[in-house]
């Protein structure tokens, strides 16, 4: 970790630069998956954050700590969906000028998603890596200030309030999984756990193709990898070689990381939607996934950090199908 990698002070500063954008969110008790496991076992909701994910928390942490000549200038990002959704929402909410690149392999719905929110759209490349390329081109040719999806102090921070505030709301919390990409989530959510108790397990997730974070964790440096089709697209996306936060901190800090296949990730999205009645995309879903088929077995108060809801409308049509079909409810006139 180098001297400018939050702690726990940045986190309770960035709780109150978030305040008023993002919301705080509960923790729903989950008695399917909790019966499952054989432990309390809670969902932390982010999904009712005002864009659909947790990302507003890191966004609005970097967005608002800016000064007057950055906001002028306007800010640039580099996304999968989620977090360029989220800073284009914080943005616009500050009357700051947005633009967000992203490749062509996101799916259809989130860039649909994007133009609506107002920022300038620019789609090229084949990944997550091309997209943070123009990004950074435009950070030069315009003067513009970069939010980071994850490698940047304000950004992590932000994501680690999450942390605290399930340890707030959960002090007895034992087990925590969290979905892992680029880290900044995992990072942020370490630091403000381990700082608080370090005996608490933390778990990262993510999906088995194209885990980058879990490659370079066990070749034990930031690796490149090519991106992979999976309903965790949110997921996708390189460390950096150039890493200078989350590698280090997921990997000095992180207890296990497992992964999921995409038939896992489906059963989590199923559960949430069937259950809870809570539409989780894939990337969020992998928490569930990892529980239901046993690859992580939780000791204690468990949660499931859920990521966002920014679901893919094919699949929500299709689960909806599937839990109908299994329910008959079907066969059930509504018109009463």
């Amino acid at each position: 970790m180098t001297p400018d990698t939050p702690g726990p002070a940045d986190i309770e500063r960035a709780a109150r630069r978030i305040a008023g954008i993002a919301v705080r969110t509960p923790l729903l008790a989950s008695p399917a998956l909790t019966s499952q496991a054989g432990t309390p076992v809670h969902l932390k909701v982010e999904t009712l954050q005002p864009t659909g994910s947790f990302k507003i928390r890191g966004a609005a942490s970097r967005i608002g700590g800016l000064d007057e000549s950055s906001r002028r200038a306007g800010v640039v990002t580099a996304s999968t969906g989620n977090h360029g959704r989220a800073v284009a929402h914080v943005a616009s909410t500050l009357g700051i000028p947005a633009t967000v690149c992203v490749s062509e392999g996101v799916p259809p719905g989130k860039v649909t998603a994007l133009r609506r929110m107002g920022c300038d759209l620019l789609v090229d490349g084949v990944s997550q890596s091309e997209a943070l390329v123009n990004a950074e081109r435009l950070v030069t040719e315009r003067g513009m200030t970069l939010v980071h999806p994850f490698d940047d102090p304000d950004v992590i921070a932000g994501q680690g309030t999450i942390g605290s505030e399930i340890h707030d709301d959960l002090p007895t919390v034992r087990t925590v999984l969290v979905p892992l990409s680029g880290g900044g989530l995992a990072a942020g959510i370490l630091i403000a756990l381990k700082s608080r108790d370090p005996s608490i397990r933390v778990v990262g997730v993510s999906m088995r193709r194209g885990a980058v974070m879990a490659a370079s964790l066990e070749r034990g440096e930031p690796l490149e990898m090519p991106e992979f089709p999976t309903l965790a697209d949110s997921l996708q996306g390189g460390v950096g070689l150039g890493n200078r936060h989350t590698f280090h901190v997921v990997r000095d800090l992180i207890d296990e990381v497992v992964l999921v296949e995409e038939r896992e990730i489906w059963a989590g999205m199923r559960l949430a939607l069937g259950e809870h009645r809570l539409v989780l995309e894939g990337a969020a879903a992998v928490g569930i996934g990892a529980l239901l088929s046993e690859r992580v077995e939780p000791a204690g108060e468990t949660v499931v950090v859920c990521t966002g809801s920014n679901i893919e409308p094919r699949h929500l049509a299709e689960l909806s199908e599937e839990l109908t079909a299994d329910t008959g409810d079907g066969d059930v006139d509504r018109r009463d």
